[in-house]
């Protein structure tokens, strides 16, 4: 196991290599990749504005700017940005002018949660929150966590957090009262029925996992994947099929994943594909570069069925078209997103941060998906009775084309 990881490892490098040779090559661009962190330094708000209107100007897909005179947005908002709150109002007004749903501007805070997801873990009490009516509910509490420990419970209420009430409060909000620095106390008042119950809990690094496993019918792997975003998604994955290995067939569930980092995409593609291209990106001078798979003794070689679904974007795209394209999997589900553009993850000053579409993408075969999505090879919807029934018609679509296909091997 630990030459396999070895080798993994040294294809993940690669993938970063090739992508870092098309940045030199595409205007000194990045692609999904991780952010340099947090920019520190500090700005006026104005100065904040002009440095994002500089850099969407410097490194947006389109140089048309959507057909815009994109200067008009400086000489609007000149000397009118007094605040941070002014400066993000001021860029979301002009993002929205490129009509563009994938770039986005995000706050300190929401910069903050976006790294939290990267580096797939927090430090904090491992529950799952919801808003509901306004009221705080814990929806579910992570095994082998501090929180579980203390014997919280889902459907419980939190009222209060070290002593500030949090009804009526954003989830964010509450998110960033709960964690703190490691080996700290957090004090929670919580509702569960009618007893009030104070928990004084420590917080702990909670790792975030992406990647979920089993076995069914004996002989199937069942692989999830729900994000492509964390950082540790690829070893996640190879430990998926280890503990998966004594299988014949392999289920890859796609559904409700929105996508994350392209090279994580990429690296689990090269482990169905040995050769040949993966994905070709495309930057906003025409500018092509594909991304071609990696040497490597190590591959899966089963029968394979992908589950997709409306939600199934962006690097879960890349990954079920390519799969596609190279007829490595049966594509299962509904038709997908259809996100075929790249975002750079772009640190700003204030500690605030900026997605920026910056590319796109074509699978294999040369093409683009964006707003048309990938079509399954055998198409499966969930029905109103399917979800009252608990009854997931898609994955049993899948288990019965296997187990077809397995046992005509």
């Amino acid at each position: 196991m630990k030459r396999k990881k070895a080798i993994l490892f040294i294809i993940f490098v690669v993938v970063l290599f090739a992508l870092n040779k098309f940045l030199m090559n595409a205007n000194n661009i990045a692609v999904d990749e991780m952010p340099d962190l947090v920019n520190n330094s500090h700005v006026s708000s104005q100065k904040l504005f002009d440095n994002t209107w500089d850099t969407v100007l410097d490194n947006y897909y389109d140089p048309s700017m959507n057909h815009q005179q994109w200067k008009r947005w400086k000489e609007h908002y000149r000397g009118k940005i007094k605040t941070d709150e002014d400066a993000k109002v001021a860029i979301d007004t002009m993002l929205a002018s490129l009509n563009d749903p994938y770039s986005r501007y995000m706050s300190k805070s929401e910069y903050n949660e976006q790294n939290t997801s990267i580096s797939s873990k927090i430090t904090g009490i491992g529950v799952n929150i919801s808003s509901i009516a306004g009221k705080i509910h814990i929806i579910n509490v992570m095994d082998g966590t501090p929180a579980q420990f203390a014997n919280l419970l889902p459907d419980d209420i939190i009222l209060s957090i070290d002593g500030k009430d949090v009804n009526g409060m954003q989830l964010s909000d509450v998110a960033n009262l709960v964690r703190g620095p490691e080996n700290t106390f957090v004090q929670l008042v919580i509702l569960r029925n009618k007893d009030k119950l104070v928990k004084n809990v420590m917080r702990k690094e909670i790792k975030i996992k992406t990647v979920k496993s089993s076995v069914i019918d004996k002989n199937i792997a069942y692989i999830q994947i729900t994000s492509f975003i964390g950082a540790t998604t690829p070893n996640e994955f190879v430990e998926a099929l280890e503990k998966t290995k004594n299988t014949k067939g392999l289920i890859l569930d796609l559904r409700g994943n929105t996508g994350g980092l392209l090279p994580n995409a990429i690296f689990i593609a090269n482990l169905f594909i040995p050769e040949g291209n993966i994905v070709s990106i495309v930057g906003r001078n025409g500018y092509k570069y594909d991304i071609y798979a990696q040497d490597t003794e190590y591959g899966i070689h089963k029968p394979t069925v992908v589950l997709v679904d409306g939600a199934s974007a962006s690097a879960s795209e890349i990954l079920s078209g390519a799969l596609k394209d190279y007829k490595k999997a049966t594509i299962v589900g509904t038709k997908t997103y259809g996100k075929g553009m790249v975002q750079k993850i772009i640190p700003m000053p204030n500690q605030t941060g900026l997605n920026l579409t910056i590319a796109k993408y074509l699978t294999p075969k040369g093409t683009d998906i964006n707003k048309k999505g990938i079509s399954p090879d055998v198409r499966v919807s969930f029905t109103v009775n399917d979800i009252k029934n608990q009854n997931d018609a898609q994955l049993q679509a899948a288990k019965n084309i296997l187990s077809k296909t397995l046992s005509q091997n």
